[in-house]
């Protein structure tokens, strides 16, 4: 292998791309990491760094191009860490995105699949509904350079929307005016740390203020610049932050005008946003993502299913609208708190959520011998814990729907998932963040079957001993009721109603693990068509009554 010299020019071809977008080249066997490079092209490189397996260098001058190669249309671009393709053209970088979510699948993964898509985005810029500005010592108000919190100011960024720049430019033109200290995270002093802006579908936007302390001078005056420089704000909020910590947002908030909710539409739901709920920063790809998750989901109205991580409850009122009943489990309390609310508003009497550790909800709903039909999780980008794959698999899904905002992860989860019986079936990706190195990935995973062998699944709670053979699987009960009645009913509720009717259930199906354990009730218009359901099976006879 040559000996590569830092500081020294040499002549490669770059070949490929890696996870962070750089170009990949070979110097004498060595694999080298190119900034600023375009597959394809011929370049003389300055090597930079070498270390013992690699070494990274840039762009000196390109002997042969690439069609493919664009001007950066930012000026603050590659300075800024925010994008990582301004340099490539917009089918480039989606080519480049396909190549690492597949690569991934299969190198990591061990998935025999081939992505089935990928879907671009309609416009690459203004798309971010929600951004976090970092402000520096010095007061200025921009985002991270790469691999470091050293903040390039950036008051026109692309990415974000008008009001979101607007806002941002209003926060430091008021701590010049005030001389309001910046906070500096090497000594833990000044004042204001981040400005953080939700945006909805309308423009209207929800500030908030992450502060080194419980309040900032002349708030009404920050209030005020704030309002001028972006009318459409409905509100301004304090965010308490005293910790020694990169986490941008405290625990503890105060209004310090308006309100501090936004409302926004997604896949044809309203839903209230807290400033901390989770909620996919770009709408318009986020509806494309969440109609690729039902479809895989492949939903017939009388699935039950459960959804981890599940922020606000966009994914999971999405599935309410063709399942039986969902359930989401979400550890930010507030977020729970907006998902219920969004249930209420949306009429979907069919979700229940519960706040807590997606794997300790899980495990206590598997403790509660729940049977999921269909599992979906869209975990943070650390990805699903071993634990939380195996709890998954013990509930014996029908489907896992996995959606990812980081290949390698879900790469390493699919594996494991593998080692637990379920195999990756289908995928697609979706660009939800245009010009960054981020992509989002939808996989179904579902049971392994051997191909020479026709297994026939038995429920042994499905096989209640009774004379009658016209008795009816759940499923069909379920498929009843919605096509005579119009109304999605659970396992968990038909077992409810068959146990008042005196049918046998199996031995602890969907009961909880405690009397203080919280279980969903059958309501009684649900009720109502269960009962006439068994009636048609000729489960209970024409007179029996609950």
């Amino acid at each position: 292998m040559a000996e590569l010299m830092k500081n020294q020019l040499y002549t490669v071809t770059i070949t490929g791309y890696t996870a962070e977008g750089l170009g990949v080249a070979r110097i004498g066997g060595r694999v080298v990491f190119v900034h600023n490079a375009v597959r394809g092209e011929e370049c003389t490189v300055r090597v930079l760094k070498v270390l013992k397996n690699v070494a990274f260098a840039r762009v000196e001058d390109i002997l042969v191009g690439s069609p493919a190669r664009r001007e950066p249309d930012c000026p603050h671009y590659p300075a800024c860490g925010g994008c990582d393709f301004r340099h490539l053209s917009y089918a480039e970088e989606l080519e480049a995105k396909r190549a690492r979510v597949e690569d991934a699948l299969r190198r990591v993964g061990g998935a025999d699949i081939a992505l089935e898509e990928i879907l671009g985005a309609e416009s690459a810029d203004g798309y971010r509904n929600k951004s976090q500005f970092p402000v520096s010592p010095k007061g200025r108000l921009g985002f991270y350079r790469a691999r470091s919190h050293d903040v390039v100011p950036a008051l026109d960024c692309r990415l974000q929307t008008p009001q979101a720049n607007a806002a941002a430019a209003a926060a430091e033109d008021y701590m010049r005016e005030f001389h309001v200290p910046a906070y500096d995270e090497r000594t833990h002093t000044g004042l204001l740390r981040h400005v953080y802006v939700r945006t909805d579908h309308l423009g209207q936007s929800l500030v908030c203020l992450a502060v080194n302390g419980e309040r900032l001078p002349h708030e009404e005056g920050l209030v005020r610049r704030i309002r001028t420089a972006c009318p459409e704000t409905v509100g301004v909020v304090l965010n308490t932050n005293m910790e020694k910590t990169n986490v941008v947002l405290g625990g503890i908030y105060r209004t310090l005008w308006g309100t501090d909710m936004l409302t926004d539409s997604l896949c044809g739901l309203k839903f209230r946003l807290s400033v901390p709920s989770f909620y996919q920063v770009n709408r318009v790809q986020a509806e494309r993502l969440y109609g690729k998750a039902v479809e895989f989901a492949d939903l017939t109205g009388a699935e039950t299913v459960l959804d981890l991580y599940c922020g606000a409850g966009t994914i999971t009122l999405t599935m309410a609208r063709r399942a039986g009943h969902v359930i989401g489990a979400e550890i930010v309390p507030e977020a729970v708190e907006n998902a219920r609310e969004n249930a209420r508003m949306n009429g979907a009497v069919n979700a229940d959520f519960f706040c807590g550790d997606a794997g300790d909800v899980a495990r206590m709903l598997a403790a509660q011998r729940l049977r999921p039909d269909v599992v979906v999780a869209d975990p943070p980008r650390k990805g699903l814990e071993e634990g939380v794959i195996s709890t998954i698999a013990s509930m014996s899904p029908d489907r896992v729907v996995y959606v990812s905002c980081d290949p390698g992860t879900l790469a390493r989860d699919v594996k494991r998932f593998a080692g637990c019986g379920y195999i990756a079936r289908r995928a697609a990706a979706v660009d939800m963040f245009p010009r960054t190195r981020h992509v989002e990935t939808v996989v179904c995973l579902s049971q392994q079957k051997p191909d020479d062998v026709i297994r026939v699944g038995l429920d042994l709670d499905e096989l209640e001993v009774t004379p009658a053979e016209s008795k009816a699987t759940y499923g069909e009960i379920k498929a009843y009721v919605w096509k005579k009645f119009g109304l999605k009913v659970s396992s968990l509720y038909i077992s409810q109603v068959k146990r008042k009717c005196g049918l046998e259930v199996g031995e602890n199906y969907n009961l909880p693990k405690s009397e203080n354990a919280k279980q969903p009730q059958c309501p009684p218009e649900k009720e109502k068509a269960i009962v006439e359901a068994l009636k048609h099976f000729q489960m209970i006879e024409g007179s029996d009554h609950i």
